[in-house]
């Protein structure tokens, strides 16, 4: 039977914006991590059927949440396995009907406490920091184990193994599926906010494909950013976050040319950004800055390049200025990058090159393209055009995004041609 294409682009696009909400409402009534995966899967395999006899529901989520809610109470009752369930998670409020006026949920505008219950699940401190993040990135964004191993540099057996081991936990552990009340958040604010700064920088640049930007992830990620600033509106840390993703994402729409080409920032066509979210991140930011964390420290400096009339205009001292106060409280090695770039660009790319080739001894950059496409450029500048090929082509080496990829090889075609 040919699949019908109007039904898969809704089912698609579903998956992309409704997973986590209907994977969080199911979970909370059958209290099983993988029963409720199993319900939603089959939910939304349904769902290419029934949508192409019968068209697209107006509330897709509502239907999908309603067929996998009523599928796991199915085989609870067929299975008998309800009081093996049932102690797995434990919520405040406890519900085993599947009639909860589904068909009024409308997950855009309802407040989505089961997606922060799962988020705060997932990210609850008694699991190790690694599990928090691969749970997250497998149950709140629906990403296969395959795309979470990726992520992780591993195997999918290593991290199918991982994935199942904190379920385990969440289960021995009796870990509440619920919101943490204000004196339990401390513990997983950091948490929280760490894996909402891994899921928009997965989506603002694609690890690998065809696409600059994976759009689902980066959407997901400011809707967490939003929950959470709802939730906590005084934490600077979440604050500075949401004003980081707002800034950063402003430019999405001039990242890439009309012929698809990638457009660094200094070439970018600044009428392009989204001036409504720039103008909401530097609000964020100047109520964040007293507290001086690395959300609110990377998006004051996004915003000095948002605020730029050019990149000629570009405060570039005031950038390396920030990137200092950064080092001194989050010294990661993807910092310290960032930093030696910044050093570059404001005048003193020798200084750069020294900067940026004391990285090369790190192992978590072993792999990242942009240490090595950094030196290019610099080593470019410098005149020193044979190492900088040499540079293009380990980036090269280690890219997987095809709009970089054509990025990385027309810069190597101009310094050999």
């Amino acid at each position: 039977m040919p699949i019908d294409t109007d039904a898969a682009a809704a089912v698609d696009q579903a998956h992309r914006r409704e997973w986590a909400f209907v994977l969080a409402a199911t979970v909370r009534l059958v209290r099983d991590f993988d029963l409720a995966e199993e319900c939603v899967q089959d939910a939304y395999a349904r769902a290419l059927t029934e949508w192409a006899a019968h068209g697209v529901p107006a509330k897709p989520g509502a239907w999908l949440t309603t067929v996998a809610r009523r599928r796991g109470l199915d085989l609870l009752r067929r299975d008998a396995t309800m009081q093996r369930a049932l102690p797995m998670l434990v919520t405040d409020q406890a519900d085993d009907t599947a009639e909860l006026a589904l068909a009024e949920l409308d997950s855009a505008s309802a407040i989505p406490d089961d997606r922060l219950r799962l988020i705060s699940t997932c990210c609850h401190p008694a699991l190790a920091r690694e599990a928090r993040v691969a749970l997250t990135l497998r149950l709140v964004c629906g990403v296969t184990t395959a795309e979470v191993a990726r992520a992780f540099l591993t195997s999918e057996s290593t991290m199918a193994a991982r994935i199942t081991r904190a379920k385990k936990k969440i289960a021995v552990a009796r870990i509440p599926y619920r919101v943490p009340s204000v004196r339990e958040l401390p513990d997983r604010l950091d948490a929280i906010c760490a894996v909402i700064h891994l899921l928009f920088t997965t989506g603002h640049t694609a690890p690998s494909g065809d696409a600059l930007v994976r759009a689902d992830l980066v959407g997901r990620a400011l809707q967490l950013a939003r929950m959470m600033q709802a939730l906590v509106p005084d934490d600077p840390s979440v604050t500075g976050l949401l004003a980081l993703i707002l800034l950063t994402d402003a430019r999405r729409a001039a990242r890439v040319d009309a012929e698809g080409r990638l457009c660094t920032l200094e070439h970018q066509d600044r009428s392009r950004w989204d001036r409504a979210a720039i103008a909401e991140g530097i609000a964020l930011v100047k109520t964040a800055l007293p507290h001086t964390d690395r959300y609110t420290l990377q998006a004051a400096i996004a915003a000095v390049h948002d605020e730029a009339p050019s990149w000629a205009e570009t405060d570039w001292r005031e950038i390396t200025g920030l990137y200092a106060l950064l080092l001194r409280i989050w010294p990661a090695p993807v910092a310290r990058l960032n930093h030696a770039v910044a050093v570059g660009l404001s005048g003193n790319p020798s200084r750069a090159l020294t900067l940026l080739d004391a990285l090369a001894a790190e192992p978590s950059l072993a792999t990242y393209g942009y240490l090595e496409a950094s030196r290019a450029a610099f080593l470019t500048q410098l005149g020193r055009t044979t190492e900088a090929a040499r540079a293009y082509e380990s980036a090269l080496l280690l890219t997987e995004n095809t709009i970089e990829r054509a990025h990385l090889e027309s810069r190597l075609t101009d310094l050999t041609a």
